[in-house]
């Protein structure tokens, strides 16, 4: 890492530290739209349930009801969304993929309008959700347009910091989120734990020390997964068993390839029903999704773990398709070593991903569940239970900005070298 900071300082790399200045300055304006409140409205603030995970994605945007409240979620969303929709369920959206560059330009153009579409829908929900029945119609409209705005700009911003800045200009936003919402989050523990009197001698300090431990074993758990892939050697026929080449081909497959998406999309699903219960007046119904349907619950954390572990399987297997992998490897003349071409590299590699997923899902929901059952027990507030899984997103992006930030650097290198010569 020194060694990287060095090179950064040369001169011959000016526009590359230009490119960090960039993305440096974009971040800067979303911690600043983050404290810009919604125009017209007041502190509603509440008790925000299974959407803390939106609001900590959003450096506490949500909570302050600004204008960057929803985030990027809308769009994830729509990702996802679009992702299922080009596993053979709509033609179209197969067909689309299949195209090349040409198909996915038009993927994402399609995923930016469902985005903005469902950015209008959850800015709607929310207003109503955190204003209550203090509106009218037209102010709700109001605020779901400059909600459904401030997502757009995002994604705007997202875009320049991926094309004139360092790293995925999205997934940059999201851990910046995260990182805003960080020391609120110390101070709301060791305010709990050690400032509030309710624990005597040592033990708040002793548990205020075990959630940074807890929190600490996380972190090292998060990179050693997120370094950790499993090497299927592919030999191709046009290369002999005993050339170099030929032993450094291999695909490399993640531990954990799903992410933390299952964990956003199992938050999200039962999100619904928490929203819906804004807009019921039954109390039969809320309080059935007050008692099953909410992580705190026995009931709802074991469906919300048992969703995680569902959509690490499922997310996986639409990130790598089996079928696809085997059928582009026979046509590039390429096989695994002692496997049959066809539906036995198909069925090879489905076996190993059920496999790695099997670890992967289970790292993903314990890092989900853990901090949840944590702050069961030391009775800590709802917006400190979701450390785990933005751990998860702050390594993960910080790791893969490294890595790129890096890449850059040994082609610099390599291309000077090459032109002395």
């Amino acid at each position: 890492m020194f060694r990287t900071m060095k090179q950064l300082t040369s001169p011959t790399n000016k526009d590359l530290r230009h490119r960090i200045y960039f993305t440096l300055l974009v971040l800067l304006i979303f911690v600043v739209g983050v404290n810009v409140r919604v125009p017209g409205t007041t502190d509603y603030t509440r008790n925000l349930g299974f959407l803390e995970i939106i609001n900590a994605m959003s450096g506490g945007a949500l909570r302050n009801f600004s204008i960057f409240a929803l985030g990027v979620m809308p769009y994830i969303s729509a990702s996802i969304i679009m992702q299922l929709l080009q596993m053979d369920i709509i033609p179209y959206f197969s067909e689309l993929k299949k195209e090349g560059p040409v198909g996915r330009q038009k993927i994402t153009k399609i995923t930016r309008y469902m985005g903005i579409i469902l950015a209008f829908l959850q800015g709607f929900a929310y207003s109503f959700m955190m204003i209550g029945n203090k509106a009218t119609v037209v102010d709700y409209l109001y605020i779901s347009l400059i909600l459904t705005a401030g997502t757009a700009y995002l994604l705007w911003l997202g875009d320049q910091v991926t094309q004139k800045g360092l790293g995925n200009g999205v997934s940059l936003l999201i851990m910046a989120g995260i990182i805003i919402s960080l020391p609120g989050t110390l101070v709301t523990v060791f305010n709990q734990f050690v400032s509030s009197g309710d624990y005597s001698g040592a033990t708040g300090p002793l548990l205020f020390a075990g959630f940074i431990l807890i929190y600490f074993l996380i972190t090292i758990g998060v990179i050693f997964v997120e370094e950790a892939f499993r090497r299927i050697k592919i030999q191709y026929a046009n290369k002999t068993t005993v050339a170099y080449a030929s032993n450094r081909s291999y695909m490399p497959i993640k531990i954990n390839v799903a992410g933390v998406i299952p964990v956003i999309f199992a938050s999200s699903l039962l999100a619904i029903p928490a929203t819906v219960s804004q807009f019921v007046k039954n109390e039969g119904t809320r309080n059935f999704i007050d008692n099953y349907l909410t992580y705190t619950k026995p009931v709802g954390f074991i469906i919300y773990v048992l969703l995680i572990y569902l959509f690490s399987y499922v997310y996986t297997f639409i990130q790598i398709r089996p079928d696809e992998f085997a059928k582009n490897l026979n046509e590039s003349g390429g096989y695994v070593p002692g496997v049959r071409p066809g539906k036995a590299t198909e069925s090879y590699l489905s076996g190993i991903l059920v496999r790695l997923t099997f670890v992967g899902g289970l790292f993903i929901a314990a890092l989900a569940a853990v901090p949840i059952v944590f702050s069961a027990i030391t009775k800590l507030p709802q917006n400190a239970t979701i450390g785990g899984t933005s751990l998860l997103i702050v390594v993960g992006v910080l790791l893969e900005t490294y890595k790129q930030l890096e890449g850059s650097l040994v082609s610099r290198n390599y291309k000077k070298g090459y032109t002395r010569r």
